[in-house]
Protein backbone atom coordinates (compact mmCIF):
# COMPACT_ATOMS: atom_id res chain seq x y z
CA UNK A 1 0.00 0.00 0.00
CA UNK A 2 1.21 3.53 -0.71
CA UNK A 3 1.45 6.11 2.04
CA UNK A 4 -1.74 7.77 0.89
CA UNK A 5 -4.60 5.49 1.81
CA UNK A 6 -7.18 7.45 -0.08
CA UNK A 7 -5.48 7.21 -3.44
CA UNK A 8 -4.62 3.53 -3.28
CA UNK A 9 -5.34 1.85 -6.58
CA UNK A 10 -8.22 -0.56 -6.79
CA UNK A 11 -7.40 -1.91 -10.25
CA UNK A 12 -7.22 -5.67 -10.10
CA UNK A 13 -9.00 -5.93 -6.77
CA UNK A 14 -10.59 -9.35 -6.71
CA UNK A 15 -13.79 -9.70 -4.74
CA UNK A 16 -15.10 -13.06 -3.62
CA UNK A 17 -18.61 -13.94 -4.69
CA UNK A 18 -21.35 -14.28 -2.11
CA UNK A 19 -22.75 -17.77 -1.87
CA UNK A 20 -26.26 -16.48 -1.19
CA UNK A 21 -26.32 -14.16 -4.19
CA UNK A 22 -27.86 -11.28 -2.22
CA UNK A 23 -29.69 -10.40 0.94
CA UNK A 24 -32.59 -12.76 0.76
CA UNK A 25 -34.79 -9.92 1.95
CA UNK A 26 -37.50 -10.62 -0.62
CA UNK A 27 -38.30 -13.92 1.08
CA UNK A 28 -39.05 -12.35 4.45
CA UNK A 29 -41.15 -9.35 3.54
CA UNK A 30 -44.23 -11.36 4.52
CA UNK A 31 -43.19 -11.57 8.18
CA UNK A 32 -45.93 -11.12 10.74
CA UNK A 33 -46.42 -7.52 11.76
CA UNK A 34 -44.35 -6.31 14.68
CA UNK A 35 -41.69 -3.82 15.60
CA UNK A 36 -38.01 -3.69 16.35
CA UNK A 37 -36.36 -1.28 18.78
CA UNK A 38 -32.83 -0.71 17.46
CA UNK A 39 -30.52 0.72 20.13
CA UNK A 40 -27.51 2.67 18.78
CA UNK A 41 -25.40 5.76 19.40
CA UNK A 42 -25.96 6.98 15.84
CA UNK A 43 -27.83 10.15 16.71
CA UNK A 44 -26.25 12.84 14.52
CA UNK A 45 -24.16 13.62 11.45
CA UNK A 46 -22.92 10.90 9.11
CA UNK A 47 -23.77 8.25 11.69
CA UNK A 48 -27.43 9.26 11.65
CA UNK A 49 -27.32 9.47 7.85
CA UNK A 50 -25.99 5.93 7.70
CA UNK A 51 -28.68 4.68 10.07
CA UNK A 52 -31.38 6.41 8.03
CA UNK A 53 -30.08 4.74 4.86
CA UNK A 54 -30.11 1.35 6.55
CA UNK A 55 -33.64 1.92 7.82
CA UNK A 56 -34.70 2.74 4.26
CA UNK A 57 -33.51 -0.68 3.10
CA UNK A 58 -35.09 -2.35 6.14
CA UNK A 59 -38.45 -0.77 5.33
CA UNK A 60 -38.24 -2.15 1.79
CA UNK A 61 -37.19 -5.63 2.88
CA UNK A 62 -39.54 -5.89 5.88
CA UNK A 63 -42.47 -3.51 5.29
CA UNK A 64 -44.65 -5.12 7.98
CA UNK A 65 -42.18 -4.45 10.80
CA UNK A 66 -42.04 -1.01 12.41
CA UNK A 67 -38.57 0.44 13.07
CA UNK A 68 -38.26 2.09 16.51
CA UNK A 69 -35.21 4.34 16.84
CA UNK A 70 -33.52 3.86 20.21
CA UNK A 71 -30.48 6.04 19.46
CA UNK A 72 -28.68 7.68 22.39
CA UNK A 73 -26.20 10.49 21.66
CA UNK A 74 -22.65 10.40 22.99
CA UNK A 75 -19.13 10.11 21.55
CA UNK A 76 -18.07 6.52 20.81
CA UNK A 77 -21.24 5.30 22.50
CA UNK A 78 -20.24 6.00 26.11
CA UNK A 79 -23.65 7.36 27.13
CA UNK A 80 -25.48 4.67 25.16
CA UNK A 81 -23.45 1.87 26.72
CA UNK A 82 -24.19 3.11 30.24
CA UNK A 83 -27.93 3.24 29.57
CA UNK A 84 -27.83 -0.12 27.80
CA UNK A 85 -26.14 -1.79 30.75
CA UNK A 86 -28.81 -0.41 33.06
CA UNK A 87 -31.53 -1.85 30.84
CA UNK A 88 -29.86 -5.22 30.47
CA UNK A 89 -29.39 -5.56 34.21
CA UNK A 90 -33.06 -4.69 34.68
CA UNK A 91 -33.95 -7.39 32.13
CA UNK A 92 -35.42 -4.70 29.86
CA UNK A 93 -33.35 -5.22 26.69
CA UNK A 94 -34.03 -3.55 23.36
CA UNK A 95 -34.75 -5.92 20.50
CA UNK A 96 -31.22 -5.42 19.18
CA UNK A 97 -28.33 -3.16 20.10
CA UNK A 98 -25.19 -1.82 18.46
CA UNK A 99 -21.86 -2.99 19.81
CA UNK A 100 -18.34 -3.00 18.50
CA UNK A 101 -17.39 -6.41 17.19
CA UNK A 102 -14.61 -8.18 19.04
CA UNK A 103 -13.58 -8.19 22.68
CA UNK A 104 -16.19 -5.62 23.67
CA UNK A 105 -18.83 -8.32 23.30
CA UNK A 106 -17.18 -10.59 25.87
CA UNK A 107 -18.79 -8.87 28.85
CA UNK A 108 -22.25 -9.40 27.34
CA UNK A 109 -21.39 -13.01 26.54
CA UNK A 110 -20.11 -13.69 30.06
CA UNK A 111 -23.27 -12.16 31.52
CA UNK A 112 -25.45 -14.32 29.22
CA UNK A 113 -27.06 -11.18 27.79
CA UNK A 114 -26.77 -11.95 24.06
CA UNK A 115 -27.57 -14.96 21.91
CA UNK A 116 -25.35 -16.96 19.58
CA UNK A 117 -26.37 -15.95 16.04
CA UNK A 118 -24.18 -18.44 14.18
CA UNK A 119 -27.26 -20.07 12.66
CA UNK A 120 -28.17 -16.73 11.05
CA UNK A 121 -24.78 -16.69 9.31
CA UNK A 122 -25.79 -19.92 7.61
CA UNK A 123 -29.36 -18.78 6.95
CA UNK A 124 -28.29 -15.45 5.42
CA UNK A 125 -25.19 -16.77 3.60
CA UNK A 126 -22.86 -14.53 5.60
CA UNK A 127 -20.06 -17.05 6.12
CA UNK A 128 -19.40 -16.88 2.38
CA UNK A 129 -20.10 -13.15 2.09
CA UNK A 130 -17.67 -12.00 4.82
CA UNK A 131 -13.87 -12.43 4.62
CA UNK A 132 -12.64 -15.53 6.46
CA UNK A 133 -10.34 -13.40 8.65
CA UNK A 134 -13.30 -11.30 9.74
CA UNK A 135 -15.41 -14.34 10.58
CA UNK A 136 -12.49 -15.66 12.66
CA UNK A 137 -12.28 -12.37 14.55
CA UNK A 138 -16.01 -12.44 15.20
CA UNK A 139 -15.96 -16.03 16.49
CA UNK A 140 -15.55 -16.87 20.16
CA UNK A 141 -13.26 -19.66 21.36
CA UNK A 142 -16.08 -22.20 21.10
CA UNK A 143 -16.89 -21.11 17.54
CA UNK A 144 -20.04 -19.17 18.40
CA UNK A 145 -20.70 -15.76 16.82
CA UNK A 146 -22.66 -13.14 18.74
CA UNK A 147 -23.14 -10.26 16.32
CA UNK A 148 -23.50 -9.33 12.66
CA UNK A 149 -21.25 -6.47 11.48
CA UNK A 150 -22.68 -3.63 9.41
CA UNK A 151 -19.32 -2.25 8.30
CA UNK A 152 -15.55 -2.05 8.67
CA UNK A 153 -13.82 1.10 9.89
CA UNK A 154 -10.14 2.00 9.95
CA UNK A 155 -8.82 3.73 13.06
CA UNK A 156 -5.23 4.60 12.06
CA UNK A 157 -5.87 7.56 9.75
CA UNK A 158 -4.35 11.02 10.03
CA UNK A 159 -6.31 13.86 8.43
CA UNK A 160 -4.55 17.05 7.40
CA UNK A 161 -5.27 20.50 6.01
CA UNK A 162 -2.76 21.00 3.17
CA UNK A 163 -3.22 24.78 3.13
CA UNK A 164 -2.17 25.07 6.77
CA UNK A 165 0.85 22.89 6.08
CA UNK A 166 1.94 24.86 3.02
CA UNK A 167 1.56 28.18 4.83
CA UNK A 168 3.99 26.90 7.45
CA UNK A 169 6.60 25.49 5.10
CA UNK A 170 5.58 21.84 5.35
CA UNK A 171 5.09 19.66 2.30
CA UNK A 172 1.48 18.36 2.41
CA UNK A 173 2.58 15.33 0.39
CA UNK A 174 5.38 14.43 2.80
CA UNK A 175 5.56 10.73 3.64
CA UNK A 176 6.71 10.11 7.19
CA UNK A 177 8.49 6.83 7.80
CA UNK A 178 7.99 6.98 11.55
CA UNK A 179 6.66 9.09 14.38
CA UNK A 180 9.97 10.87 14.95
CA UNK A 181 9.83 12.46 11.49
CA UNK A 182 6.22 13.48 11.99
CA UNK A 183 6.82 14.88 15.46
CA UNK A 184 9.55 17.11 14.02
CA UNK A 185 6.96 18.77 11.76
CA UNK A 186 4.40 18.90 14.56
CA UNK A 187 6.90 20.80 16.67
CA UNK A 188 7.63 23.14 13.77
CA UNK A 189 3.93 23.94 13.55
CA UNK A 190 3.72 24.48 17.29
CA UNK A 191 6.64 26.88 17.21
CA UNK A 192 4.78 28.85 14.52
CA UNK A 193 1.81 29.24 16.85
CA UNK A 194 -0.36 26.71 15.00
CA UNK A 195 -2.32 23.93 16.69
CA UNK A 196 -0.27 21.08 15.32
CA UNK A 197 -2.78 18.32 15.99
CA UNK A 198 -6.33 18.51 17.27
CA UNK A 199 -7.85 16.03 19.68
CA UNK A 200 -11.01 15.83 21.73
CA UNK A 201 -12.23 14.26 24.93
CA UNK A 202 -10.82 11.15 26.61
CA UNK A 203 -11.94 8.49 24.15
CA UNK A 204 -10.30 10.39 21.25
CA UNK A 205 -7.11 10.60 23.30
CA UNK A 206 -7.21 6.82 23.79
CA UNK A 207 -7.74 6.53 20.04
CA UNK A 208 -4.59 8.59 19.51
CA UNK A 209 -2.75 6.49 22.11
CA UNK A 210 -3.50 3.22 20.33
CA UNK A 211 -2.16 4.56 17.02
CA UNK A 212 1.04 5.75 18.72
CA UNK A 213 1.49 2.33 20.31
CA UNK A 214 0.88 0.69 16.94
CA UNK A 215 3.34 2.98 15.16
CA UNK A 216 6.16 2.48 17.65
CA UNK A 217 5.65 -1.19 18.53
CA UNK A 218 4.59 -2.56 15.14
CA UNK A 219 1.57 -4.79 14.57
CA UNK A 220 2.90 -7.94 16.26
CA UNK A 221 4.00 -6.29 19.50
CA UNK A 222 0.91 -4.06 19.50
CA UNK A 223 -1.32 -7.13 19.30
CA UNK A 224 0.81 -8.63 22.05
CA UNK A 225 -0.44 -5.94 24.41
CA UNK A 226 -3.82 -7.66 24.30
CA UNK A 227 -2.75 -11.31 24.43
CA UNK A 228 -0.08 -10.85 27.12
CA UNK A 229 2.98 -11.44 24.93
CA UNK A 230 4.13 -7.79 25.08
CA UNK A 231 5.23 -6.37 28.43
CA UNK A 232 3.33 -3.20 29.28
CA UNK A 233 6.16 -2.29 31.66
CA UNK A 234 8.84 -2.75 28.98
CA UNK A 235 11.18 -0.14 27.51
CA UNK A 236 9.48 -0.18 24.08
CA UNK A 237 6.16 0.79 25.64
CA UNK A 238 7.91 3.49 27.67
CA UNK A 239 9.31 4.98 24.47
CA UNK A 240 5.88 4.91 22.83
CA UNK A 241 4.30 6.63 25.83
CA UNK A 242 7.00 9.30 25.66
CA UNK A 243 5.96 9.95 22.05
CA UNK A 244 2.33 10.09 23.14
CA UNK A 245 3.25 12.60 25.84
CA UNK A 246 5.04 14.76 23.28
CA UNK A 247 2.14 14.68 20.83
CA UNK A 248 -0.46 15.46 23.49
CA UNK A 249 1.64 18.49 24.39
CA UNK A 250 1.17 19.77 20.83
CA UNK A 251 -2.64 19.56 20.83
CA UNK A 252 -5.39 22.11 21.51
CA UNK A 253 -5.85 23.27 25.11
CA UNK A 254 -9.63 22.83 25.01
CA UNK A 255 -9.44 19.15 24.08
CA UNK A 256 -11.41 17.84 27.05
CA UNK A 257 -14.41 19.95 26.04
CA UNK A 258 -14.60 18.64 22.48
CA UNK A 259 -15.88 15.46 20.87
CA UNK A 260 -14.51 14.08 17.60
CA UNK A 261 -16.65 16.24 15.25
CA UNK A 262 -15.40 19.45 16.86
CA UNK A 263 -11.79 18.24 16.83
CA UNK A 264 -12.11 17.29 13.16
CA UNK A 265 -13.72 20.63 12.40
CA UNK A 266 -10.58 22.40 13.58
CA UNK A 267 -8.74 20.79 10.67
CA UNK A 268 -11.56 21.53 8.22
CA UNK A 269 -11.58 25.20 9.28
CA UNK A 270 -7.79 25.52 9.12
CA UNK A 271 -7.48 26.03 12.88
CA UNK A 272 -5.34 22.89 13.21
CA UNK A 273 -3.01 21.06 10.85
CA UNK A 274 -3.58 17.39 11.72
CA UNK A 275 -6.08 15.12 13.44
CA UNK A 276 -5.98 11.38 14.10
CA UNK A 277 -9.43 9.83 13.83
CA UNK A 278 -11.17 6.85 12.30
CA UNK A 279 -12.37 7.00 8.75
CA UNK A 280 -15.88 8.01 9.75
CA UNK A 281 -14.28 11.48 9.68
CA UNK A 282 -14.22 11.43 5.87
CA UNK A 283 -17.96 12.08 5.87
CA UNK A 284 -17.42 15.26 7.92
CA UNK A 285 -15.14 16.64 5.21
CA UNK A 286 -17.36 15.54 2.34
CA UNK A 287 -20.53 16.94 3.95
CA UNK A 288 -18.86 20.36 3.74
CA UNK A 289 -17.90 19.87 0.09
CA UNK A 290 -14.22 19.40 0.85
CA UNK A 291 -12.29 17.56 -1.84
CA UNK A 292 -9.82 14.81 -1.03
CA UNK A 293 -6.32 15.73 -2.20
CA UNK A 294 -7.20 19.43 -2.44
CA UNK A 295 -8.90 20.53 0.78
CA UNK A 296 -7.77 17.62 2.93
CA UNK A 297 -5.55 14.54 2.87
CA UNK A 298 -5.95 11.14 4.50
CA UNK A 299 -2.93 8.90 5.16
CA UNK A 300 -1.99 6.12 7.56
CA UNK A 301 -0.69 7.40 10.87
CA UNK A 302 3.10 7.67 10.40
CA UNK A 303 4.73 4.34 11.18
CA UNK A 304 1.58 2.32 10.42
CA UNK A 305 1.68 2.10 6.63
CA UNK A 306 0.60 -1.39 5.59
CA UNK A 307 -1.40 -1.93 8.79
CA UNK A 308 -5.19 -1.68 9.05
CA UNK A 309 -6.33 -0.87 12.60
CA UNK A 310 -9.73 -2.53 12.47
CA UNK A 311 -13.07 -2.00 14.14
CA UNK A 312 -16.61 -2.86 13.13
CA UNK A 313 -20.04 -1.76 14.24
CA UNK A 314 -22.28 -4.77 14.71
CA UNK A 315 -25.71 -5.77 15.97
CA UNK A 316 -26.74 -8.41 18.49
CA UNK A 317 -29.73 -10.51 19.48
CA UNK A 318 -30.25 -9.88 23.21
CA UNK A 319 -31.49 -12.63 25.47
CA UNK A 320 -35.16 -11.93 26.14
CA UNK A 321 -35.59 -9.53 23.22
CA UNK A 322 -39.26 -8.46 23.24
CA UNK A 323 -39.58 -8.98 19.48
CA UNK A 324 -36.98 -11.54 18.45
CA UNK A 325 -38.56 -11.88 14.99
CA UNK A 326 -38.18 -8.15 14.44
CA UNK A 327 -34.57 -8.33 15.65
CA UNK A 328 -33.83 -11.20 13.27
CA UNK A 329 -35.31 -9.21 10.40
CA UNK A 330 -33.10 -6.24 11.31
CA UNK A 331 -30.03 -8.48 11.46
CA UNK A 332 -30.87 -9.79 8.00
CA UNK A 333 -30.94 -6.26 6.61
CA UNK A 334 -27.70 -5.36 8.42
CA UNK A 335 -25.91 -8.28 6.77
CA UNK A 336 -27.50 -7.87 3.36
CA UNK A 337 -25.65 -6.51 0.35
CA UNK A 338 -28.27 -3.80 -0.15
CA UNK A 339 -28.15 -2.75 3.49
CA UNK A 340 -24.36 -2.63 3.67
CA UNK A 341 -24.01 -0.64 0.45
CA UNK A 342 -26.59 1.95 1.48
CA UNK A 343 -25.27 2.25 5.03
CA UNK A 344 -21.58 2.52 4.21
CA UNK A 345 -22.00 4.96 1.33
CA UNK A 346 -23.56 7.34 3.86
CA UNK A 347 -21.28 6.63 6.83
CA UNK A 348 -17.86 6.59 5.17
CA UNK A 349 -16.93 3.07 6.25
CA UNK A 350 -16.65 0.04 3.97
CA UNK A 351 -18.88 -3.03 3.74
CA UNK A 352 -17.96 -6.14 5.67
CA UNK A 353 -19.18 -8.10 2.64
CA UNK A 354 -16.71 -8.87 -0.13
CA UNK A 355 -19.26 -8.80 -2.95
CA UNK A 356 -19.89 -5.04 -2.86
CA UNK A 357 -18.72 -3.18 -5.97
CA UNK A 358 -15.90 -0.72 -5.06
CA UNK A 359 -17.03 1.55 -7.91
CA UNK A 360 -20.11 2.46 -5.87
CA UNK A 361 -17.97 4.08 -3.20
CA UNK A 362 -15.80 7.18 -2.81
CA UNK A 363 -12.12 7.43 -3.65
CA UNK A 364 -11.21 7.13 0.02
CA UNK A 365 -13.43 4.08 0.50
CA UNK A 366 -12.01 2.35 -2.57
CA UNK A 367 -8.55 2.70 -1.08
CA UNK A 368 -9.79 1.39 2.26
CA UNK A 369 -11.37 -1.63 0.57
CA UNK A 370 -8.03 -2.50 -0.99
CA UNK A 371 -6.13 -1.88 2.23
CA UNK A 372 -8.43 -4.13 4.24
CA UNK A 373 -7.90 -6.85 1.63
CA UNK A 374 -4.10 -6.59 1.63
CA UNK A 375 -2.80 -5.05 4.87
CA UNK A 376 -1.91 -6.59 8.21
CA UNK A 377 -5.05 -6.39 10.36
CA UNK A 378 -4.93 -5.42 14.04
CA UNK A 379 -7.75 -4.69 16.46
CA UNK A 380 -8.67 -1.26 17.79
CA UNK A 381 -8.46 -0.60 21.52
CA UNK A 382 -10.63 2.52 21.67
CA UNK A 383 -13.44 0.89 19.72
CA UNK A 384 -13.93 -2.41 21.45
CA UNK A 385 -12.12 -4.83 19.18
CA UNK A 386 -8.93 -5.40 21.17
CA UNK A 387 -9.95 -5.48 24.83
CA UNK A 388 -13.03 -5.97 27.04
CA UNK A 389 -15.00 -2.98 28.25
CA UNK A 390 -13.52 -3.12 31.75
CA UNK A 391 -9.98 -2.94 30.38
CA UNK A 392 -10.82 -0.04 28.07
CA UNK A 393 -12.52 1.81 30.91
CA UNK A 394 -9.46 1.47 33.13
CA UNK A 395 -7.15 2.57 30.30
CA UNK A 396 -9.41 5.53 29.60
CA UNK A 397 -9.38 6.56 33.26
CA UNK A 398 -5.58 6.34 33.37
CA UNK A 399 -5.26 8.33 30.15
CA UNK A 400 -7.54 11.10 31.38
CA UNK A 401 -5.55 11.29 34.58
CA UNK A 402 -2.30 11.54 32.64
CA UNK A 403 -3.37 14.09 30.02
CA UNK A 404 -4.85 16.38 32.68
CA UNK A 405 -1.58 16.35 34.62
CA UNK A 406 -2.73 14.23 37.53
CA UNK A 407 -0.07 11.54 36.99
CA UNK A 408 3.42 11.32 35.53
CA UNK A 409 4.57 9.01 32.76
CA UNK A 410 5.86 6.29 35.08
CA UNK A 411 2.59 6.26 36.98
CA UNK A 412 0.65 6.22 33.72
CA UNK A 413 2.57 3.23 32.43
CA UNK A 414 1.99 1.33 35.68
CA UNK A 415 -1.72 2.09 35.56
CA UNK A 416 -1.93 0.91 31.96
CA UNK A 417 -0.18 -2.33 32.89
CA UNK A 418 -2.59 -2.87 35.76
CA UNK A 419 -5.56 -2.16 33.48
CA UNK A 420 -4.40 -4.71 30.91
CA UNK A 421 -4.00 -7.36 33.60
CA UNK A 422 -7.56 -6.74 34.77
Amino acid sequence: MTATVATAAVVGLTLAACGSGGSGGDDSGDSAGGQVEVFTWWAAGSEKAGLDALVGVFDEQHPDIEFVNGAVAGGAGSAAKDLLQTRLQAQDPPDTFQAHAGAELQDYIDAAQIEDVSDLYDEFGLTDAFPADLVDRLSSEDGAIYSIPSNIHRANVVWANPTVLEENGIDPEAQYDDLDAWIADLEKLDEAGVTAISVGTTWTQVHLLETVLLADLGPEAYSGLWDGSTDWEGAEVTAALEDFETIIGLTNDDRDGLDWPEATQLVIDGSAAFNVMGDWAVAAFEEQDKVLGEDFTATPVPGTDGVFDFLADSFTLPVGAPDAEGATAWLETVGSLEGQVAFNKAKGSIPARTDADPAEFSEYQQGAIESFSNDTIVSSLAHGAAAPVATLTAISDATSKFTTGASDLAGYQSELAAAAQG
